[in-house]
């Protein structure tokens, strides 16, 4: 399985969207400092994600979330979620 994930930032309540085989380990590098264009922007929180069966099923998921019709989507979709605010 693949999964398209996106994180918060509890420090600038910025989202981050990315795909992987491995959610937790994933999830541990941003959080660990292990992702050079995340780095700054720890801690994060993981508030949304979908499973997939392909990689290519994962990416194509993940540039549509990157677009600003997937930005909509995300917000739209977690609009009762009380993360950090935007």
């Amino acid at each position: 399985m693949f999964y398209v994930y996106v994180l918060q930032s509890l420090k600038d309540g910025q989202f981050y969207t990315g795909y992987t085989d491995d959610l937790k380990r994933r999830v541990a590098e941003h959080d660990g400092g292990l992702n050079i264009s995340t780095r700054p922007r720890r801690p994060f929180e993981l508030i949304y994600y979908e499973a997939c069966h392909n990689e290519k099923d994962a990416l194509a998921r993940e540039k549509y979330l990157k677009s600003g019709m997937g930005k909509r989507y995300i917000k739209n979709r977690l609009k009762f979620f009380w993360g950090v605010p935007r």
